[in-house]
């Protein structure tokens, strides 16, 4: 398993096992899939409080003690701030929120705290009193942010003294590639230019802020899987080709697609799925060329300026 420095501060594998999908499963099903992880080289572990309405974190919880893991062998991020109909970033649901996690995951901290999805109703000053008590208390290591540009970071940074943002998850994958579109088609007038996000990618890679890639199987927003999809068939016949050359799995050459960017992006896949979890984490080891990884660019409908 490759390893990262998240935020140059973290050392963690450079592939999370997302959690959102564990609701639901048996109680053995997810301590299967948690040594899965485990015995592949996966230690970073990614939450959030909405998760199945917080079970993600108890049914983790059960698993890491039916299999009988030790906290130091494990990294975890929750996250909090979306409420029902709402988000929130006060300073009260900071805490709480987090307080609860703990209780639901059976721990004493985690590893890094991140705010989900912006709240444009946000008070930094707020927001940094609550990661300072959070801090000081030893229930929060480092913290992050989820989906927010470049100015919301800086508007938070601006007021977090010593607890700097060091996360920013973002959707990203072969089929979700705006923050790449953008850097490729400079001083261009054709939709690929427009910059929807601030130039987020340059911007975290200046700023030491690993990016965390969420749904890398995913086009378009929950809309579906792109592997196997007749909606993109030459993006899944690049895959395929690639695949079958290096003896791995579609899932394993889009893993190492991401991981491939001298961003040094962390991968966030959610599957459920075993045997997919064992060939995304022997991808980890391979190495794309550069002709592979914009092959396999080109072939998700991307056209090079």
């Amino acid at each position: 398993m490759k390893r990262i420095k998240i935020g140059n501060k973290l050392e963690a594998s450079a592939v999370s096992m997302g959690c959102m999908r564990i609701p639901g499963m048996e109680r053995g099903a997810v301590a299967n899939l948690l040594k899965v992880a485990i015995d592949g080289g996966i230690d970073f572990f990614d939450h959030a409080d909405i998760y199945g309405g917080g079970t993600a974190e108890t049914v983790f919880a059960t698993a890491v003690k039916d299999l009988g893991i030790s906290r130091d062998k494990m990294l975890i991020q929750t996250k909090c701030g979306i409420r029902n109909g709402l988000f929130d970033f006060s300073k009260e649901h900071i805490i709480t929120s987090l307080d609860n996690s703990l209780q639901r995951l059976e721990m004493d901290y985690v590893d890094v705290f991140l705010l989900h999805r912006p709240d444009t109703l946000m008070e930094p000053e707020e927001v940094a009193e609550a990661f300072a008590a959070l801090h000081k208390a030893g229930k929060a290591k480092y913290f992050g942010v989820s989906n927010h540009n470049p100015g919301q970071i800086l508007l938070l940074n601006k007021y977090l003294s010593g607890n700097k943002i060091i996360v920013n998850q973002l959707q990203f994958s072969p089929a979700h590639t705006g923050m790449i579109d953008v850097g490729l088609n400079v001083n261009m007038t054709n939709p690929p230019s427009v910059n929807h996000d601030g130039s987020i990618l340059e911007f975290c890679r200046l700023e030491d802020i690993t990016i965390q890639a969420w749904s890398p199987f995913l086009y378009g927003f929950f809309e579906g899987v792109f592997l196997g999809s007749d909606k993109y068939p030459e993006l899944n016949k690049a895959i395929e080709e690639i695949a079958a050359e290096k003896n791995i799995t579609p899932e394993a050459v889009v893993i190492a697609w991401i991981l491939r960017h001298p961003a040094k992006i962390q991968a966030i896949p959610g599957t459920t799925n075993v045997d997919r979890l064992k060939g995304i984490c022997e991808g980890c080891s391979i190495e794309l060329s550069r002709a592979e990884w914009y092959k396999i660019y080109c072939a998700a409908g991307n056209v090079l300026p």
